[in-house]
């Protein structure tokens, strides 16, 4: 037990750093792989835009209403 336990003091500070980048990395993926259309079209970069503004707006109305 106090093999595992450890370790875990070590990484637990930067949890939160590493699980938001595993999200915004899964996003990534989901944007750049799984909607093909999304990042092909003439307006990359306005879609881009729109989906970082959509998501922003989702997650304060998330945290605001909770």
């Amino acid at each position: 037990m106090h093999l595992l336990y450890a370790p875990m003091q070590y990484f637990e500070p930067i949890l939160p750093y590493a699980l938001a980048f595993a999200a915004g990395a899964m996003i990534f993926v989901v944007f750049d792989d799984i909607v093909p259309e999304y990042s092909n079209g003439p307006n990359k970069r306005l879609a881009n835009w729109g989906a970082i503004v959509g998501f922003v707006v989702m997650m304060t109305l998330d945290v605001g209403l909770g």
